[in-house]
């Protein structure tokens, strides 16, 4: 039997768009306010697409920042996953379009459907070809542009979401020598697809006229089972990664940034005190697939990733879906 190879992170980059959108946006035509929206979510502002900016832009440059961060041309790239539940079209996918952005000539490419658990899969799909020797470089995405799948009429929906994207370089670790990933773990449970769902747009209903009058094709969520959900399940995976572990180790868990109540919850749980969480949903909400990659370069560059200490990955999502890995920077 031939030999798992270790892998790591070799390099991470992120783009967010220039526009910025505070709660009091959302004053002028939804009953909400500031203080209400921090209150509940934690969130302070988000940011939003440009015309011309779609899902495909904000990941290659978020993919291009990553190689540059790892020393690479996009050109040896052996394999994009971009994790997406916004792709730029419906046919192809999004990530061929990344990999003729980038040059990855080299590169096969495809996307990863697990709505904000996209990235996470999309890294554990890498590492696990990498491992068995059937890929060198593999650069992973999670990437949304949400605010085009928005209902403003629901101020339950719409004022948590935002667009961005992040990417990660997966290597050897002989190559690289940080991020090495330990242990890993994902799953899901159809039987919760309608607590984040997207009703229409896809095979199951035709588009008509109705449909986008009873606004169908944006994101719906049921608030109380996501949360219930959320805190259970985020606890858990957490709980998972670290078991057997040396808590003293422990240097950061990056959580997919859905809220902070939830993650506060969960880690009250644990007994895992706040500032050995990376959080930055304050400055642009939720993200969805692309959330971790985002604050795990964000904390890349402001060097709370320490040499030799432990880090979570932890996500899940509509599905629903989860996903997490245990690493040592």
């Amino acid at each position: 039997m031939t030999e798992l190879l270790r892998v790591g992170i070799a390099g991470t980059g992120s783009y967010l768009p220039e526009k910025v959108v505070p709660n009091s946006w959302f004053e002028g035509f939804l009953d909400t306010s500031d203080e209400w929206i921090r209150q509940r979510t934690g969130i302070g502002e988000r940011r939003y697409v440009a015309e011309g900016e779609c899902t495909s832009t904000l990941s290659i440059e978020a993919g291009r920042m990553a190689c540059e961060a790892a020393g690479i041309d996009p050109a040896d790239l052996d394999m994009i996953v971009l994790g997406t539940l916004t792709p730029d079209y419906q046919l192809p996918s999004c990530a061929v379009l990344v990999q003729d952005g980038l040059g990855a000539k080299r590169a096969a490419a495809f996307d990863c459907s697990s709505a904000c658990t996209g990235f996470v899969n999309a890294a554990q799909i890498g590492e696990a070809m990498i491992s068995s020797g059937r890929a060198k470089r593999v650069l992973a995405i999670g990437a949304e542009v949400l605010s085009r799948s928005l209902n403003f009429e629901d101020r339950g929906s719409c004022i948590l979401f935002g667009d961005g994207a992040g990417a990660a370089i997966l290597a050897p670790h002989d190559d690289c020598r940080q991020g090495e990933f330990l242990k890993s773990t994902m799953g899901s449970d159809g039987s919760g697809y309608e607590f984040i769902h997207m009703p229409a747009g896809g095979a199951a209903e035709r588009p008509t006229p109705e449909m986008f009058e009873k606004r169908n094709h944006y994101i719906t969520l049921q608030g109380r089972a996501v949360y219930r959900f959320a805190v259970q399940k985020m606890s858990e995976m957490i709980e998972e990664m670290l078991e057997g572990q040396d808590l003293s180790e422990l240097g950061l868990i990056i959580p997919h940034q859905v809220n902070s109540r939830i993650i506060e919850a969960a880690l009250e749980r644990l007994d895992i005190p706040l500032d050995k969480v990376m959080l930055n949903i304050e400055q642009f909400a939720n993200t969805s697939a692309a959330t971790v990659p985002i604050a795990l370069d964000q904390a890349r560059r402001e060097g709370r990733l320490e040499p030799g200490k432990l880090v979570v990955l932890v996500a899940f999502g509509a599905g629903v879906t989860w996903g997490a890995s245990l690493l040592r920077w």
